[in-house]
């Protein structure tokens, strides 16, 4: 590393210096983009949902677990589903405070019942509400007000993040506003609903690899999206892949949602394929010994230009470079340990929880 070693270089401060963290200095007083796990899992059942839940005890908060009752309640029974749902959040399988819900659609008569029996039966709120089937930034936005109304109303103490689906027409053509609204924290592209509303215009071969990618109108879809969200500090969640055999396939189209459009998130529907989407997600072990060289001589500089190697560096690429620890940590990847200065108090072993 150009400069002074990392392990060393803080003792040379004098008593009144403090090293100020990336998350002080990068974001000019604004707090840095949103960072979720990189994939959220599904599940419907009760089996499912237990097993999802026994599977990120033992993987650690590296992937979230969103637990449906829209597909996953019967017709006719959606309290008794909201109510299971309620109770497995705070409970002892509820290690890490990652779990959230999927409510029915804003044109179904049971939404707002989901949200009223689930917080008041849940013994900890869900770390987020995904809300489907959005057609308009009207409809998203009342949701997203109902459901602060019924936290306040229960006197939950902080407010429960919203995520929207983009499906529809009408949420693609809302989506630079749909991520601008308060309270919401990620869009999720859901591909075959989309594909489906094209009513055969777009080839079922779209709704898999490598059309998913190639066909003009769904990469348009998942560019929207994607920037959309990189704009407002939202999260970008890539759509699922159906293939649950084949995880080089699962691995392939992580990637690709990753390096060629910007996702930084993606659905999962079976257990098999969490641990090929977390790592697809995850930052190489050169590039995090890299981007901890790079921002312990930035810090070292008081976060003036720095050289590494035969690069420059600025504040610009140190962003760059703080997103890659920051993945590196939400994907479970080891961070070297004289780069623990840079997260401030937030201590590295520290399991992450809301």
């Amino acid at each position: 590393m150009a400069g002074i070693p990392g392990r060393c270089w803080q003792s040379l401060l004098t008593p009144t210096m403090r090293a100020l963290t990336p998350a002080e200095v990068l974001f000019d007083g604004e707090a840095p983009p949103k960072l979720l796990p990189a994939c959220d899992h599904y599940a419907g059942s009760e089996k499912l949902m237990l097993k999802s839940l026994a599977l990120q005890q033992q993987l650690g908060p590296v992937f979230d677990i969103t637990l449906d009752c829209e597909d996953g309640a019967q017709v006719g029974r959606e309290a008794e589903h909201a109510e299971l749902v309620a109770s497995l959040l705070g409970s002892e399988h509820d290690r890490y405070g990652r779990i959230g819900v999927r409510i029915h659609d804003f044109h179904h008569p049971h939404w707002r019942d989901d949200v009223r029996l689930i917080l008041r039966a849940a013994k900890r709120p869900p770390a987020y509400i995904a809300l489907p089937k959005i057609r308009s930034a009207a409809d998203a936005a009342e949701m997203v007000a109902f459901i602060e109304a019924a936290r306040l109303e229960m006197s939950l103490p902080e407010p429960i993040p919203a995520q929207l689906l983009i499906e529809t027409h009408g949420a693609l053509a809302s989506v630079f506003q749909l991520a601008a609204l308060r309270g919401v924290e990620a869009l999720s592209f859901g591909l075959m609903d989309f594909v489906s509303a094209h009513d055969g215009a777009i080839p079922d071969t779209a709704m898999r690899s490598p059309g998913q990618f190639d066909h003009p109108l769904v990469r348009r879809a998942k560019l929207e999206i994607a920037a959309a969200c990189h704009a407002h500090g939202c999260v970008p969640s890539h759509n699922v892949t159906t293939e649950v055999r084949d995880m080089s396939v699962v691995a392939n189209d992580a990637t690709r949602a990753r390096n060629e459009f910007g996702y930084t998130r993606m659905w999962s529907i079976h257990p098999a394929q969490i641990p090929a989407i977390v790592a697809a997600f995850a930052p190489r072990d050169e590039e995090i010994a890299t981007a901890a060289e790079i921002l312990l001589a930035a810090q070292h500089a008081q976060w003036g230009p720095t050289r590494h190697g035969d690069t420059l560096h600025d504040r610009a690429s140190y962003r760059y470079y703080w997103s890659v620890l920051r993945r590196a940590r939400a994907t479970g990847r080891t961070v070297p340990a004289e780069a623990a200065p840079l997260f401030g108090l937030d201590d590295l072993s520290k399991e992450p929880t809301r």
